[in-house]
């Protein structure tokens, strides 16, 4: 019977085990494999294969029951979830219903979870900025929070590294505070955001620039994504159900598939990871706990290094429930700072405006990509009332909807010269500051389907937030204004934290283990053959969306941690 027990363990053994299949894990999983190691990944949802399980991808509109949209009785079974933009039927699929995974709100969080393999990168909007030292420096200069252990040249040769693999359109724009990438080529900004891009740099002396966006779109294929078996974008704007070419990066059709040609990952769906499993006694993690989603049987899988990548606030949910003699409260807990400081981006503000010109001039075919608006405020120097800054994505089109004519009307409306004009519209995404006042914890009674506690939510907007919402309106109205824009109209769209997807903190990187719970390399302070290089990881938000950092920070944590067990540091 003991020759029975070796042999279960082993094959419950690897050289390392990554938590999570969304964006970060998944490289973890290509970073792992490709340099040799057995690697098992853990999925708490269902397999998704690219392709093969994309149910809507080539659908049309008519072919959809409500015409895409999710009905009433949906609706109001999912009052969290049907909230956000991405809920509808072409891609509700992909995005966990509320009554299965119940949390607990002290405050306001619609927290929008994508449970399959690959997890939230078949839904991301996949815009792809680099940081720039005025974004890891930004508390080290304003003294609030604690300072990031590394700054943009520890990181540079690895955004240029993901880049290269992930695909990513954009143009060398030259600006100090949007580093330049190793870009595909751009997608092309509208007359009228042309325009807007260079009435303000008249206007405002080349200090606010307006570019194309940056996304993770291939729009010239280079050999190492035709060796991932993927293709141009297409442009059919349909990219939350799934894209069967592979024209926007996501796990699915790009990290896990590499991964898996190594013939070194084992891939675990149905995977509920219940925590980290401690020896005291060798004084470092030896694996993790896993409970089957459908049979409820718990199964323990061990490595030598493990990766906690299950997006950011269940990282802290696993860490925090991942105690013992030596962490009674969450593993690598001895700053007290698990499940604190947790950090969002505010996406509330919107200015919309109209522009009368242009009338020669229409767009044409779909665009995946819109134009974006670079931090502007306190990047160089303090110049504001608030901390930190936003920057803002918009887009310009034709106003005028021809959907209700037909024949010579609708040719006219077109193609032909109009008198209607241009509509523009822009969404601010600005830093919110992690306090210790935002957290998550777990609930001491209620438990999920799983046995694992629920967490409690404790998330808010603060007075710096709203200053900022303020100073967007009406910077951004001086700008349309002076551009000879019209009819300038602000709104707050008054959305919870969580509702736009982009939850950093609770396991920040820092220099000192009594203020941080992770170094410079996303390692445990006190358990370094634990990391977490998801959002769990981030110090602070800054205003660039974070997926890119997350896979460049992966990438540099998987080289170093490799380095560290072939030196015999990690055993």
């Amino acid at each position: 019977m003991s020759h029975f027990n070796i042999d279960s363990v082993k094959k419950r053994t690897f050289d390392a085990i990554v938590v999570g299949t969304g964006i970060s894990g998944g490289w973890a999983a290509k970073e792992l494999t490709d340099k040799g190691l057995k690697t098992l990944i853990l999925e708490r949802g269902r397999d998704v294969k690219h392709i093969v399980d994309y149910p809507t991808a080539n659908m049309q509109p008519w072919e959809f029951e409500h015409r895409g949209q999710p009905s009433l009785e949906i609706r109001q079974q999912n009052p969290i979830a049907s909230k956000h933009y991405i809920f509808k039927e072409d891609a509700m699929h992909f995005v966990v219903k509320d009554a299965q995974h119940p949390y607990v709100q002290d405050k306001p969080f619609d927290w929008m979870r994508g449970y399959q393999v690959g997890g939230r990168s078949l839904l991301w909007a996949r815009q792809t900025q680099r940081w720039s030292d005025y974004d890891f420096d930004g508390p080290a200069r304003d003294g609030f929070g604690v300072d990031w252990p590394i700054r943009y040249a520890d990181i540079a040769p690895w955004y240029s590294y993901v880049e290269k693999f992930a695909g990513i359109s954009g143009n060398k724009d030259g600006l100090p505070q949007l580093p330049d990438g190793e870009f595909l080529p751009p997608h092309e900004m509208s007359c009228v955001e042309k325009h807007f891009s260079q009435q303000t740099a008249k206007n405002y002396n080349n200090t606010r620039p307006i570019i194309i966006g940056r996304a993770a779109h291939i729009t010239d294929p280079q050999p190492i994504h035709t060796e991932q078996g993927r293709a141009k974008c297409q442009h059919r704007t349909m990219c939350q159900r799934g894209c069967p070419f592979g024209g926007y990066f996501s796990t699915n059709s790009s990290t896990l598939p590499w991964a898996e040609k190594t013939g070194n990952l084992t891939l675990q769906p149905h995977a509920v990871v219940h925590s980290v499993i401690f020896d005291e006694k060798k004084n470092k993690a030896t694996g993790v706990r896993v409970v089957d989603a459908n049979t409820k049987e718990m199964t323990e899988y061990y490595a030598k290094i493990i990766f906690i990548n299950a997006s950011a606030i269940n990282s802290n949910l696993i860490l925090l429930n991942s105690t013992s003699n030596r962490f009674p409260n969450g593993l690598g807990n001895d700053s007290g700072t698990l499940g604190k400081y947790i950090g969002f981006h505010n996406y509330r503000g919107r200015v919309s405006a109209e522009y009368d010109g242009f009338h020669d001039s229409t767009t044409d075919g779909r665009r995946p990509n819109g134009s974006y608006i670079p931090r502007f405020r306190n990047v160089f120097k303090q110049e504001t009332d608030f901390l930190r800054g936003y920057a803002a994505s918009f887009s310009a089109s034709k106003m005028g909807n021809p959907i209700n004519e037909i024949g010579e009307s609708l040719k006219e409306s077109l193609f032909g010269p109009e008198t209607a004009g241009w509509s523009m519209g822009a969404q601010m995404m600005g830093e919110t500051l992690p306090k210790e006042t935002n957290f998550v914890q777990l609930d001491k009674q209620l438990k999920d389907a799983w046995g694992i506690p629920q967490l409690r939510m404790h998330v808010d907007f603060d007075d710096n937030d709203k200053k900022m919402i303020q100073d967007f309106y009406t910077e951004l109205s001086e700008m349309l204004d002076k551009a000879g824009f019209t009819n300038i109209k602000t709104s707050d769209t008054m959305r919870n934290p969580g509702s736009e997807n982009h939850e950093m903190g609770g396991v920040r990187m820092g220099k000192d283990p009594k203020t941080s719970m992770l170094n410079k390399w996303n390692q445990l302070h006190h358990v370094p053959n634990v990391l977490v290089t998801d959002g769990g990881c981030m110090t602070s938000t800054s205003t660039q969306n974070p997926s890119l950092t997350y896979m460049a920070l992966t990438a540099r944590a998987v080289d170093h941690a490799v380095g560290e067990m072939k030196k015999g540091n990690l055993k």
